[in-house]
């Protein structure tokens, strides 16, 4: 079973379905929010949606990695992460549980 992704658009559509707005000020909203939460993740800010889960950023030390098939030796360099935590609610949702809030 392949799975569908959602994409901006199909989240513009959502907003405008359920909410009235124009399809501009859908597509708008979509990306003022997609915005905001991208320049807090740069900051180094943690990003909290209720019922859903958490966004944040991880550092990475660097250290020296292997390649598999010819078991050379190359560096990683530090890097910067991005983490999702999803929240009990969704966790229960993906696996069926009954709502257990509200």
């Amino acid at each position: 079973m392949a799975a569908k992704t959602i994409t901006r658009a199909d989240l513009s559509e959502a907003v405008y379905r359920e909410l009235g707005l124009s399809r501009n000020e859908s597509s708008q909203m979509v990306e003022s929010v997609l915005e905001h939460v991208s320049v807090a993740l740069t900051k180094g800010d943690k990003v909290k949606i209720s019922s859903f889960g958490t966004f944040s950023v991880r550092e990475k030390a660097g250290r020296v990695g292997r390649n598999p098939k010819t078991g050379e030796e190359a560096p990683i360099h530090p890097r910067r992460v991005l983490v999702f935590r999803p929240s009990h609610v969704l966790k229960d949702k993906i696996n069926g549980i009954a709502d257990s809030v509200g």
